[in-house]
């Protein structure tokens, strides 16, 4: 086992068609040049303009108190799950969430939290699944502490929670002493698509964060917001997770760049996911989920080609995507046009065809 990632493959054909991931996009020219520009200080010591901009930014747009620059948002959840909880606490969230799925067990590792997985469709839990979990503060179970969603719901398809949902878990949270955490690796995404802006979706919401490495193009970063005193104790952990960074400025300008330039844009890759989406189900046997953001899942099985398959002949195409959860999983970004969405389906049927 290794766990270093392996470098590409010289031989491999160039990557053409990218829908791997939207983490793979690039810095747009003028989001380079915004960089370049970028006012900077230390960061430790509060004084980097750009990135102190950034983060008042982003506490006004979720309507939280404060807010502060991390260099992921792995980082975010991390550093938002050891600010809240102890050793031994209990936290709750979807069976597929980052936290449980995707983050290396850093919270067990670092934190020695346990995660209960909460079942559900779609990447989701339900309130009353929510409620159903809960038990009594007694001696002989750890003290549940926290709940978390995942907007969107990556593995789930990319799917939105809806906010009547969101508002019944921070109810029945509340009611019980627990802290609310919404992961918001694709926030924006959920917010473009649904209509409802990102104050509304994090109203309740004790923590929320925005990540700026996905559908937002920027080359690094995550933004995490709450009241003062959360953020107070974040830093403590970001300090002592190596996350405290000097110029940071030239990663938060292009954070900047990215809510000035990039968030409406989001629509374009929902159509295009949307595009892709109809192609493949018009392919007899690949079996599509409907998209409701940027993620398109779908099985080749039923049309003769494995998953696995699929991708490695895709990938000698120079078109990359990822197997994921058993199936598919196609990002659509800044970086894919329309056109490729049209040919990358062109490819896949190419394939199907010759199974």
């Amino acid at each position: 086992m290794h766990y270093t990632p392996a470098r590409p493959d010289p031989k491999a054909p160039a990557v053409r068609i990218n829908l791997l991931s939207d983490t793979q996009t690039k810095p747009t020219p003028a989001m380079r040049e915004a960089m370049a520009r970028a006012e900077v200080g230390d960061e430790q010591v509060g004084d980097d303009p750009t990135t102190n901009e950034l983060c008042a930014r982003v506490a006004d747009l979720l309507g939280k108190e404060a807010a502060v620059f991390m260099p992921s948002g792995t980082m975010c959840n991390v550093a938002a799950t050891l600010a809240y909880c102890r050793p031994g606490d209990e936290i709750l969230a979807h069976a597929t969430a980052h936290i449980i799925a995707r983050e290396g067990g850093a919270h067990a590792a670092l934190g020695g939290f346990q995660i209960t997985q909460l079942p559900g469709d779609d990447g989701q839990f339900t309130p009353e699944t929510f409620r159903a979990a809960l038990h009594p503060r007694t001696r002989y179970q750890p003290p549940q502490v926290l709940v978390s969603v995942e907007q969107t719901a990556n593995i789930g398809g990319g799917t939105i929670w809806k906010k009547t949902a969101l508002d019944e878990v921070v109810r029945i949270a509340k009611e019980h002493g627990l802290v609310t955490h919404m992961d918001g690796a694709r926030l924006l995404n959920a917010t473009v698509a649904s209509g409802i802006s990102p104050r509304d979706m994090t109203a309740g919401w004790d923590s929320a964060w925005i990540d700026f490495s996905k559908g937002l193009g920027a080359p690094i970063g995550g933004v995490i917001s709450g009241t003062r005193a959360f953020i107070d104790d974040v830093w403590r952990w970001k300090q002592r997770l190596g996350g405290s960074m000097r110029q940071s400025g030239v990663c938060a300008a292009a954070c900047i760049h990215a809510l000035d330039h990039h968030v409406d844009r989001l629509a374009d890759d929902h159509a295009n996911a949307r595009a892709l989406a109809r192609g493949l189900s018009q392919i007899n046997g690949i079996a599509v989920q409907a998209p409701e953001t940027n993620l398109v899942f779908f099985k080749p099985d039923g049309a003769g080609v494995s998953g696995d398959k699929m991708v490695s002949e895709l990938r000698k195409r120079g078109v990359t995507l990822a197997m994921m959860d058993g199936r598919i999983r196609a990002c659509t970004h800044l970086d894919v046009t329309a056109a490729m969405i049209e040919e990358a389906v062109g490819h896949v049927r190419d394939i199907v065809r010759g199974a």
